[in-house]
């Protein structure tokens, strides 16, 4: 079930929200992770059992790990080990296994055969969110929760539970126990909600079946082409970015607060900086539970680079079983060796425009290796981009298209800066009439997202898939 779909706008939703509210607060985590469960099967009604098994055994380790952490640290790491061995194993098998079979069989003394397997919906962020909290345990960091509807109504939480942000056991440990709702907190999440959907079906579907005509024209020009990746570039962040606000303010309004997950990419100087805006929730678990374990920037330069060499690697092949996903993890560990070496220091002294281009410049083939999984077509369509093949520089209809397109591409780049957010906020406190100004704001954008879902039946979700 998408967040952006009428099902759970206008069924789901609501009925969770009211039985939430009317429920006795200690009946309230039960009923999220029983309604979390209902979200998750109604797409993958098979793999809830894996979801509950995956609950089941972390609880199980987490309470050992607990009991023994002061008392008998080797009992608690054994723990610790099989939690982590388990659950990557899981997402081995289920992610990895045809991918390694594939390139295995390869070899002519080798054939393994293939299964074929269905990739369970979201276990890439469920499988690190469980992970963290048998870490976080052993850590020290959180308290071993002994109450399993706890544990489970963490991994299950609806708002985030298929496509993040991934939400460390430790940043929701208190609120799990006891958090506080208030009409001031619902309101804020209904604004967070509704931007985030306004994102996701309004900007990236828009751009997303721009970028599909652009891949189908036998006769894309090299303008064509160059404008064509741009249109992806905008349909991902606002896909994941959007989906990531809706699932921080259905937070809200259930009384959680949940970290940021994107703080305006595009508008980096750096390589380094990108990297601190884009998925945050990503980067700080890596950094947590991989870099700063291998040793972080301590021990020396080479150490260093072979730790983010890791991470990046690890940061590819999370996203995708393809050789492409690798390829695009190690683009970004070069990219970050060479400007944490040679470039940072003197990127001081650039001009701020020449810094932002530079940015979005390798940022923007960076998504060109992320989405051709096919080497062929990605081969194909940047040959187009440089004048090899294609149907020449430009045509008639590109310069009518892009016209045509223009104040969609002006309104995107302009909700990809913060400046529109800060006015907001600057007349919502200012203004008396400023909250009920906005709530009208936010029902005439509902109802333009619910003409539109009901007009097209383009509606992708584009991190389903990893």
């Amino acid at each position: 079930m998408l967040f952006s779909s009428l099902e759970f706008l206008f069924a789901y939703l609501p009925i969770t929200l009211l039985v939430y509210f009317i429920s006795p607060v200690k009946f309230r985590n039960l009923w999220l992770l029983l309604v979390s469960l209902f979200f998750y099967g109604w797409g993958e009604p098979v793999y809830v059992f894996l979801m509950v098994f995956t609950i089941a055994f972390d609880y199980v380790c987490g309470y050992f790990v607990g009991k023994y952490r002061e008392t008998d640290n080797r009992r608690a790491k054994i723990f610790l080990i099989l939690s982590v061995v388990v659950n990557l194993g899981m997402l081995g098998y289920f992610k990895y296994y045809d991918f390694f079979a594939e390139n295995l069989s390869r070899l002519p003394f080798l054939d393994i055969p293939t299964l074929g397997l269905e990739l369970p919906i979201g276990i890439s962020f469920y499988t690190f969110q469980i992970m963290s909290y048998v870490i976080d345990v052993y850590r020290g960091d959180a308290r071993m929760q002994k109450n399993p509807i706890v544990v489970g109504a963490y991994v299950t939480l609806f708002p985030q539970l298929i496509a993040g942000p991934i939400v460390r056991y430790q940043d929701v440990d208190d609120q799990l126990r006891e958090r506080h709702e208030s009409a001031a907190m619902f309101a804020s999440g209904i604004r967070t909600f509704v931007a985030g959907l306004a994102k996701k079906v309004i900007f990236a579907n828009t751009a997303g079946a721009l970028w599909d005509e652009a891949l189908a024209d036998p006769d894309r020009t090299i303008v064509g082409a160059w404008v064509g990746l741009l249109f992806y570039c905008f349909q991902i962040y606002f896909d994941f970015s959007g989906y990531s606000d809706m699932a921080i303010g259905l937070g809200k309004m259930l009384g959680f607060r949940f970290l940021e997950n994107f703080n305006y990419p595009y508008i980096s100087q750096s390589i380094t900086e990108f990297w601190r805006r884009w998925h945050i929730s990503l980067g700080t678990w890596f950094r947590e539970y991989v870099y700063i374990p291998l040793g972080g920037n301590r021990g020396g330069k080479w150490k260093m680079y072979r730790n983010i060499f890791v991470v990046w690697f690890l940061t590819g092949f999370w996203h995708g079983a393809d050789w492409n996903f690798i390829i695009w993890g190690l683009y970004y560990f070069a990219l970050l060796v060479v400007e944490k070496t040679f470039l940072l220091d003197k990127m001081k002294a650039w001009p701020k425009a020449f810094r932002h281009i530079y940015t979005l410049f390798f940022v923007y083939f960076g998504w060109f290796i992320f989405y051709f999984e096919n080497m062929g077509e990605g081969i194909s369509y940047l040959g187009t981009m440089f004048g090899v093949g294609g149907g020449g520089f430009v045509a008639q209809a590109d310069i009518y298209a892009i016209l045509h397109r223009l104040v969609f591409l002006a309104i995107c780049v302009i909700a990809s800066l913060p400046q529109p957010r800060r006015w907001f906020y600057r007349f919502y406190e200012k203004s008396k009439t400023s909250r009920y100004v906005t709530a009208v704001g936010c029902l005439l954008v509902t109802v333009l997202v619910t003409a539109y879902l009901v007009d097209s039946s383009y509606n992708p979700f584009l991190y389903f898939r990893f």
